[in-house]
């Protein structure tokens, strides 16, 4: 299976479960069309140091990885265009209302898919990072402001590399955690959208950076 369908699969899996119907297809509809490369990074990187792995057993944490992006993401879009106005409809409301609701499920079901596994501290210093650079974010000039927004996809793909490849072996050195970052600063804060992969390179320097730990 294709390393995008698997992480969206599973993504979707992850929260088939939720209730009630209209915010399950709300965020089912986010997952179908989001760009999955956090989670793709999560499966390549366990491949990098294990080509063997059974990736449908790695699947959750590029999973994990994945709905805390999203949930971050939108979080992220939520504050900063404000989506109640005294003059907005009732529907726009409720559907504003049901976007908060979608970001905590899928940061709240991410965290859970990661809870028992070595990423979980990583997982949690995200999400305290993403509080903080929205904080300092409220008063920063806008070209400091854009850096404090590309910091979350730098964030969420170093935690890739660790979810990755802590299923498979220790944890990842801190040169490949720059890696997964400065990977991440190519794309200038915006995924590619779906169907687009990871460079070619990107399991080979993860493989070669991971054997100069060992």
């Amino acid at each position: 299976m294709d390393d995008a369908v698997r992480a969206r699969a599973a993504a979707r899996e992850a929260v088939a479960d939720i209730e009630p119907a209209r915010l399950r297809e709300v965020l089912d509809d986010r997952l179908a069309a989001a760009a999955v490369t956090p989670g793709v990074l999560a499966l390549v990187a366990t491949r990098a140091l294990d080509p063997t792995a059974d990736m449908d057993a790695v699947a959750d944490r590029a999973a994990g990885v994945q709905l805390i992006y999203e949930g971050l993401r939108l979080t992220r879009r939520l504050a900063h265009d404000e989506p109640w106005v005294e003059e907005a409809a009732a529907e726009a409301d409720i559907a504003a209302d049901l976007d908060i609701l979608a970001a905590d499920v899928l940061v709240s079901r991410g965290f859970y898919l990661l809870a028992r596994t070595e990423a979980a501290a990583a997982a949690v210093d995200v999400v305290r990072a993403f509080g903080r650079d929205q904080t300092r974010r409220e008063e920063a000039a806008p070209a400091a402001a854009a850096d404090l927004d590309r910091n979350l996809e730098e964030d969420v793909f170093e935690l890739a590399v660790v979810a990755g490849t802590t299923a498979v072996g220790g944890d990842p050195p801190t040169e490949l955690q720059t890696y997964a970052r400065e990977l991440a600063a190519d794309y200038d804060g915006e995924f590619p959208p779906p169907g687009q992969a990871l460079p070619d390179a990107t399991a080979d320097r993860i493989a070669a950076l991971s054997e100069e730990r060992a």
